[in-house]
């Protein structure tokens, strides 16, 4: 009896020193959280005049089985039921971990990694746009997957691409950013 409790005393001190070792995903960039979000990161599209500049965006402690990243870019407080997806991208290969100041475009993504579809309608990084008299909150989001690819159906909509996420997410991390009031 007495080796059974000394047995149970060590397991749960092994497993307790293996959770305190574990770190979550974690995501930085230069926008802080919470921050407003510069005008020249604004899209140049309904009365907005930014150059649509997407953050740097750099993570790491990323969960062992971790094969492939998304990132996600999202309207808290656009007004519609589900808010809006300014941008989706996945099959980030494993062996990526920051993407530059204006790096999310097609152009200057890794090879292999794919946009989906925005709220839009078409793949492409769109920097917030806040109506007028209006303060909006966004999400930026990356997630650690557990496979290399998403099977996402050709033109799917970026909630369903969102859905493909989900089901394989391992880990994500998130900050918040505002923008507006526009005048």
């Amino acid at each position: 009896m007495q080796d059974s409790n000394i047995r149970s005393v060590l397991t749960a001190a092994l497993l307790a020193g293996a959770a305190a070792n574990c770190q979550a995903l974690d995501l930085h960039s230069n926008l802080r959280n919470g921050q407003s979000v510069p005008a020249d990161y604004y899209q140049n599209n309904f009365g907005c005049t930014g150059k649509s500049t997407s953050p740097m965006l750099e993570w790491k402690n990323a969960p062992a089985g971790t094969k492939s990243f998304a990132v996600t870019f999202f309207d808290k407080s656009a007004p519609t039921q589900s808010g809006f997806w300014h941008y989706l991208v996945y099959d980030i290969p494993a062996s990526s971990n920051k993407f530059e100041l204006g790096d999310l475009t097609s152009a200057k993504l890794p090879a292999g990694a794919k946009e989906g579809n925005t709220d839009l309608g078409k793949p492409g990084y769109f920097g917030p746009c806040p109506p007028v008299g209006r303060k909006h909150t966004y999400e930026f989001t990356v997630f650690a997957l557990r496979t290399e690819k998403l099977d996402v159906p050709a033109n799917a909509t970026a909630a369903l691409t969102s859905f493909y996420i989900w089901l394989n997410t391992l880990d994500r991390a998130s900050f918040e950013v505002t923008a507006g009031p526009r005048k």
